[in-house]
């Protein structure tokens, strides 16, 4: 099947139109054939807004023509494209969002390729290492915004959801923007976008002129969760591991809404970051929220939860069924309370520095058969180490269901098999089982076939 494309050349509006001939040499260099292919990549990811589809290796395949140059001027940049998906397009014109989203790609590829990859200034063995790289990625794309209060939630939640749990998200979003909060998701559709559309009506009844709608990615899932139009900022960062780091770093508080994989992922490492003894006394408001229909949902995760990580991990959350009004005024006591911790220990509202995120969290996973089936997934280890490893198996498997690497990996080597404690892995089947009743591995009308095999 042919699908409608279109070539163009493309003019930055304002957001990048400058660029050294050794930038563009570098992109584009034979010798720099990865960067190039991560630069294609992202850049149909986001060319391809709006489309019913969840699968990177089936966008590659769809469009296999498509190709995009940077071309040099004297008077800046443009970009050319061929064979780019028709609907990004109205009359002929690139839409202006995915315009925007189209430069924010080149940007965020050319500064980690150019300032953060083998910097000495970066030590990317340590801790301390990343989390300032994180933060310099940020601020090179202009997202971080001092001299003002907390106020920005991050809302997790899967791509893959029901037309009552999107509606459900846009309410709390409409909530949220009421009281003047700032939205930042996975950038993608469903849980992602709902709460963003929800919230710029809740501003522009307040008369919000500066509202964030922040969209973090990474360019292994950009293509399964190409950025909606609504994201008026967008920040590709170069891995799932960075991609999390920055979500807790930049948010204030967040809430989590009804999803898959994706979303358990996010959970735990979560979950394993505030069980570490150092983040103890910190306050983030966390909320597990949707309606009446996804209350038997967050029933599965709260017990996968109280059978893996325990008690205190329970703690750290709150269940709000059906009530998006509340969910937005607990969330903004959380963040009065947020601030307030905040001036006390001299943190700065648009980063927290202070919180202890541990190595384990930030090195990258790479989920290849070998990796997945050595997971340490047993409880003679702390707690928060546990939910570090969990959330690299639930990483392994979005790998093997939207990730064009982990699809083609299953399609060659089968299924991931996954190995731990016989209580863990029932846990963890129960739970997966639920997931796929539930049409929330795959978007609706599309036959599910696992990437994994749990064995006990």
């Amino acid at each position: 099947m042919k699908y409608p494309v279109v070539d163009a050349q493309i003019t930055p509006d304002g957001r990048l139109d400058v660029l050294s001939k050794a930038e563009v040499n570098k992109l584009f260099d034979s010798s720099q054939g990865d960067l190039y292919k991560t630069f294609r990549n992202c850049s149909l990811a986001v060319l391809n807004c709006g489309s019913a589809m969840d699968d990177g290796k089936q966008l590659l395949e769809r469009y296999p023509a498509f190709d995009i140059r940077v071309v040099q001027q004297q008077r800046g940049i443009k970009l050319e494209v061929k064979g780019a998906p028709a609907h990004a397009f109205v009359d002929g014109k690139m839409i202006k969002g995915i315009n925007e989203h189209l430069f924010a790609v080149l940007r965020d590829i050319i500064y980690v390729s150019d300032e953060i990859s083998d910097n000495p200034k970066f030590d990317m063995d340590s801790s301390d290492g990343i989390s300032n790289a994180v933060f310099h990625i940020l601020r090179n794309a202009n997202i971080l915004r001092p001299m003002i209060n907390p106020k920005l939630v991050v809302c997790w939640g899967g791509h893959s959801i029901s037309r009552k749990e999107y509606e459900y998200t846009k309410q709390v979003g409409h909530e949220m923007g009421l009281r003047g909060l700032n939205i930042c998701t996975g950038c993608g559709p469903g849980a992602m976008k709902g709460p963003m559309k929800g919230a710029t009506i809740g501003h522009s009844k307040q008369r919000v002129k500066d509202g964030q709608y922040l969209g973090i990615t990474e360019p292994g899932i950009i293509a399964a969760e190409s950025p909606n139009p609504i994201v008026n900022d967008l920040v590709i960062l170069p891995d799932i591991e960075k991609r999390l780091e920055a979500f807790v770093r930049t948010g204030h508080g967040i809430v989590v809404f009804p999803g898959g994989a994706g979303t358990a992922e996010e959970i735990l490492y979560l979950l394993g970051i505030l069980l570490h003894p150092d983040n103890k006394d910190m306050p983030f408001p966390l909320i597990f929220s949707g309606p009446d229909s996804s209350e038997a949902y967050f029933k599965g995760i709260d017990q996968f939860i109280a059978g893996t990580l325990g008690r205190e991990a329970q703690q750290r959350y709150q269940i709000i069924i059906d009530d998006p009004e509340l969910v937005a005024c607990e969330m903004l006591e959380g963040i009065k309370k947020v601030r307030a911790f905040r001036k006390e220990k001299g943190d700065a509202y648009y980063f927290n520095w202070l919180l202890k995120i541990d190595r384990v969290f930030q090195q990258p996973f790479i989920p290849t058969h070998e990796n997945m089936s050595s997971l340490a997934l047993h409880k003679n280890q702390e707690s928060h180490l546990l939910a570090a490893n969990l959330r690299r198996a639930f990483s392994g498997i979005v790998a093997g269901n939207v990730k064009d690497d982990g699809i083609r990996a299953i399609e060659q080597y089968g299924h991931f098999e996954i190995h731990g404690d016989a209580n863990i892995m029932k846990l963890m089947d129960s739970l997966l089982a639920s997931f796929v009743e539930q049409h929330r591995m795959k978007l609706p009308g599309k036959k599910y076939l696992p990437c994994y095999r749990i064995i006990t």
